[in-house]
């Protein structure tokens, strides 16, 4: 039952990745004026997967121990950057994949 419950958080993190892009999106776009900046579909929807994120967390945290969950949070850096390669055609530095992979270096000595 556990695993189940990480999972979920794992699945969280993932739709975190996904509203920060759409927020960095919305950040690219020129609107009409300063208040469109705030009230548009992304950034409603991005704010929106965020606090069902947190409920999701919230609930998942009654089952997985606190130090399995900060490990998994980790992995929305990793997200972040495949979602920007692939979505918003950013490109991979040398920086961002060595960081990324000291990441998952880190979850995976942890977790071992």
């Amino acid at each position: 039952m556990n695993r189940m419950y990480m999972l979920l958080m794992f699945a969280g993190t993932f739709f975190t990745a996904i509203s920060q892009v759409l927020l960095k999106q919305s950040a690219n776009r020129s609107h009409k004026s300063w208040i469109y900046e705030y009230l548009n579909w992304r950034v409603i929807l991005s704010y929106g997967i965020f606090f069902g994120v947190l409920l999701l967390n919230t609930y998942a945290y009654t089952r997985v121990d606190m130090k399995y969950g900060a490990v998994i949070d980790t992995f929305s850096y990793v997200f972040v950057m495949l979602l920007s390669f692939f979505l918003l055609g950013e490109k991979f530095t040398r920086r961002k994949v060595i960081g990324n992979l000291i990441i998952i270096g880190g979850v995976l000595l942890y977790t071992l």
